[in-house]
């Protein structure tokens, strides 16, 4: 499966699944279709990677953990509360998306 199609089954998933959760528009740090919730981004396809927003911690363990990396939107600057994920991870996408939904809802 292709990086756009999982994000497609994700967004599908997480639709269904979270009344509250809505599909962007625009195309902010470069992609399209973002999921929103309350306003804001907590999950997006970037250059054929899975983006979200987590707390600053956990960004920190999954860096460490070498699952990905601080997501850098070319600026040259990697943002601390924005994780890109590793293509070759493992990590269990919705899992993930709805990690950083309850991030982003709790700080609204």
């Amino acid at each position: 499966m292709t990086p756009e199609q999982r994000y497609d089954s994700l967004v599908r998933s997480i639709l269904s699944s979270s009344p509250s959760a809505r599909i962007g528009e625009g195309k902010g740090f470069g992609s399209t279709g973002q999921l929103k919730v309350n306003g804001k981004i907590f999950a997006m396809l970037v250059r054929e990677r899975l983006v979200l927003k987590l707390p600053r911690e956990r960004v920190t363990e999954l860096v460490e953990t070498r699952e990905g990396e601080h997501f850098d939107a070319g600026k040259g600057k990697p943002m601390r509360e924005w994780f890109a994920l590793s293509p070759s991870s493992r990590k269990h996408w919705p899992a993930l998306a709805n990690e950083a939904m309850a991030f982003v809802s709790a700080k609204s």
